[in-house]
């Protein structure tokens, strides 16, 4: 399979092809940090510059994990993106894209598609359960600028054959059969750029709604499961306009900002079908 053409890509974006600078690369070690450091040389890569590559030597998702990519089953790329002000306005970022990236994946015919917080989008299965279709992963820094957003997105567009920890599918799995990676790119990058306007103006307020509507875990028990902690049991509300997930407990409201969030089936063990 060949690499993205940025031509062929620009085609497909239209009027939006100004606004994305694409650099298609056949082997990185991360396309964030490839684009990091393009981000931090003299001359500073622009907003909208996007690495995508074929294959990582050395992707990375969310707590430190890898993420495995290949031509054939995957498009794995990341964006540059700068928002004014602090990190600290930045919170539910990862919500958000998670947004964008349904939006595009339902626009080009996807069934089935949900969220999970803080970063996953999930494909709900034949039996019920649900699988992992893509992950983000948001990585901020400070410059003269403002704020700088590196953003980093796997997504399979087949099944991976690997064998992995937890349940993943594939975009052919959501009813399209051919995923052509010049049309799934090309769509993701437009609602990117919408969503990346709604979220500078009032944050991740505007997009809550749109996460809600498709967050697999609204009003089920969960179980937020942290490193070296006792997993957190309770009934989950949902995200907070600020991102941060609401857990109602037996002590009352938890707001959680960091965590692994699985389901507990009525009478299983911990950490039984995690998604």
């Amino acid at each position: 399979m060949p690499l993205i053409d940025p031509v062929l890509l620009k085609a497909r974006l239209g009027e939006l092809a100004g606004r994305f600078d694409v650099d298609a690369l056949d082997t990185c070690d991360s396309t964030s940090s490839e684009l990091m450091r393009r981000a931090d040389a003299d001359a500073g890569a622009p907003a909208g510059t996007v690495i995508v590559a074929d294959r990582q030597t050395a992707g990375r998702g969310r707590r430190g994990r890898l993420w495995l990519s290949s031509p054939e089953r995957s498009l794995t790329f990341s964006v540059l993106w700068r928002f004014a002000g602090s990190p600290t306005r930045l919170g539910g970022l990862s919500l958000a894209v998670g947004v964008a990236l349904a939006q595009a994946l339902e626009a080009l015919g996807a069934r089935g598609v949900g969220l999970k917080w803080p970063n996953d989008v999930l494909l709900t299965m034949a039996d019920g359960g649900y699988a992992k279709l893509a992950g983000v992963l948001v990585e901020l820094a400070s410059d003269r600028r403002g704020c700088q957003a590196v953003i980093g997105i796997g997504l399979n567009l087949g099944q991976p054959v690997e064998e992995l920890a937890q349940p993943v599918a594939g975009l052919d799995q959501a009813g399209l059969a051919v995923a052509d990676r010049h049309a799934v790119l090309a769509a993701i990058l437009r609602e990117l750029a919408a969503v990346f306007e709604r979220f500078a103006e009032v944050g991740f307020t505007a997009l809550r709604a749109d996460w809600q509507n498709r967050h697999v875990w609204q009003q089920r028990p969960v179980q937020v499961l942290g490193e070296g902690e006792a997993p957190l049991a309770g009934l989950c509300l949902g995200a907070d306009t600020d991102g941060a997930l609401l857990l109602q407990t037996v002590v009352g409201l938890q707001r959680i900002y960091s965590g692994d969030v699985s389901l507990r089936p009525a009478g299983s063990s911990l950490g039984v079908h995690p998604a």
